[in-house]
């Protein structure tokens, strides 16, 4: 594997070089000990590549790198080895290589990607954090992107019942990007993994992302966007899923809606639609949530005036002056059982006097 290592770490050398130099070489082994007049008669390789090649040779000790690399915990696999997925084998551009903090996702049970925009509504917060909770209830695994918003909440929602959780990075794995997700990337390692195809210490920068969709994708059954605009990157997932003969489902929005654009031209053009989380994980064939008795339990903790005003709530943000009318209180009470409904984290209020359900 040291050879692989070394392989998988030549600046200007992506994976599309190295699988061409495959096919030619053989292996990462035989390639490093190629000369460089050898080189130079491979098709494919430029002249800078052949000069980044035989310059890597000179300043990487094979032993040294490679103990460094197990010593820091990160795990390491290319397409080289028995262990490496077969859901990535196949892909266009597949990666030679993966970076691995914690664990790989669990191939016996039902992966779902849970995607969206960055700068999403808290409509879709809520549902990215409802879908990534039943899907964990019922034994599926999470995998998403780990960017502010959608990706952040999906996971979330995974992690809030105890779900196992994934998230694959536009950088090194360990390398916490946001930085503000410093919590979620620790909770992530704690109930799932970090994953990247991008060595150890690569900084996070824009064109690296759009990439790491592919395997995002190729690593779940399923694709879920939930809000994105017309021209958003979460439609690379989807693309990417549809090239390799993923199901594709979209949250539905309204139509004035700029975040729900891309989502319901998903589904104009066939994607499957979430009317429901609970009708979705049927769609999937996960029977085994306790949803019902989670509801229950639920009910259980709130007094009669709050499950009035809680049956009044949804995903999409209500006014005061709505439920005002819907239960016939006066402002105070309201007020007050609001406040309530907030404190037991049932409810948040989405922006002044607006208010939906967290759970």
């Amino acid at each position: 594997m040291k050879y692989q290592y070394w392989l998988s770490n030549i600046p200007g050398v992506g994976c599309k070089t190295i699988h061409r130099l495959l096919g030619q070489a053989g292996s990462a082994e035989e390639i490093y000990f190629l000369k460089k007049e050898q080189l130079e008669k491979l098709s494919g390789l430029s002249d800078r590549q052949v000069h980044a090649i035989t310059e890597r040779k000179k300043n990487w000790d094979l032993e040294e790198k490679y103990a460094a690399l197990g010593e820091s915990g990160i795990s390491f696999l290319s397409c080289e080895m028995e262990s490496y997925p077969r859901q990535l084998k196949n892909i266009v551009d597949a990666p030679y290589s993966l970076y691995i903090k914690g664990k790989m996702p669990d191939f016996s049970k039902r992966r779902v990607a849970v995607v969206g925009a960055r700068m999403c509504s808290e409509y879709g917060k809520a549902m990215a954090e409802q879908i990534g909770e039943k899907l964990a209830l019922c034994g599926a695994e999470v995998l998403s992107g780990m960017a502010r918003g959608i990706d952040a909440y999906g996971h979330i929602g995974a992690l809030k019942v105890g779900g196992n959780t994934y998230a694959v990075l536009g950088c090194g794995v360990n390398v916490c990007y946001p930085r503000t997700n410093q919590k979620l990337y620790e909770n992530i390692l704690s109930h799932g993994g970090i994953i990247s195809e991008y060595p150890p210490e690569t900084e996070p920068i824009a064109q690296l992302f759009p990439a790491r969709n592919r395997i995002i994708s190729a690593l779940s059954d399923v694709v879920v966007i939930v809000e994105a605009k017309e021209r958003s990157g979460s439609l690379i997932t989807a693309d990417f899923a549809l090239e390799q003969g993923k199901d594709i489902y979209a949250v539905p929005g309204r139509v004035t809606d700029s975040l729900s654009m891309g989502c319901n031209n998903l589904i104009r053009q066939g994607a499957g639609i979430i009317n429901s989380v609970e009708d979705f994980v049927k769609d999937l064939e996960l029977y085994t949530c306790n949803d019902t008795t989670q509801e229950n339990f639920n009910k259980l903790l709130l007094e009669k005036d709050e499950s009035l005003v809680y049956a009044c709530l949804s995903l999409r943000p209500k006014s005061m002056e709505e439920l005002l009318k819907k239960t016939g209180f006066e402002m105070p009470q309201m007020a007050d059982v609001l406040q309530r409904l907030i404190q037991k984290d049932f409810i948040t209020e989405s922006f002044k006097n607006y208010y939906i359900r967290k759970i």
